[in-house]
């Protein structure tokens, strides 16, 4: 059982994205690693920090539930800088067959998010 990220348009030729839930939770815990906290210390992930306390812009990605909801064209927009600098920062390491996983996986989320921009439709959590 997996989770696919995919545009709130009904259409089956619309870009997707999908991971296994615990894909998803190694993917996760990459950007918030990079902006400096362990997901792992944050509240609905076994910790107590609040969420109200990290400023980063992939936050309501990071912060959402795994298991539906979407995520507003105007997040995604917020987000999609944060995602494309954090890609670039790391790419120079992409020796590493995790990390590059993880930029992988990053790239294929910002095609959907774009998509989701572009048509200004929300990200689907389904």
């Amino acid at each position: 059982m997996g989770l696919v990220f995919c545009p709130a348009d009904g259409e089956v030729t619309s870009p997707d994205v999908s991971w296994s839930h615990h894909g998803f939770n190694l993917f996760r815990e990459w950007p918030a690693r990079t902006e400096g906290f362990a997901l792992a210390e944050m509240a609905g992930f076994a910790g107590r920090r609040p969420w109200n306390s990290v400023t980063t812009t992939p936050a309501p990605l990071l912060d959402h539930p795994d298991d539906g909801g979407d995520i507003a064209p105007a997040q995604c927009a917020a987000m999609l800088p944060r995602l494309e600098a954090i890609v670039r920062e790391r790419s120079q390491a992409a020796g590493d067959p995790a990390l590059q996983r993880r930029i992988d996986d990053t790239h294929q989320l910002m095609d959907v998010m774009k998509y989701c921009v572009d048509k200004d439709i929300p990200l689907d959590f389904c």
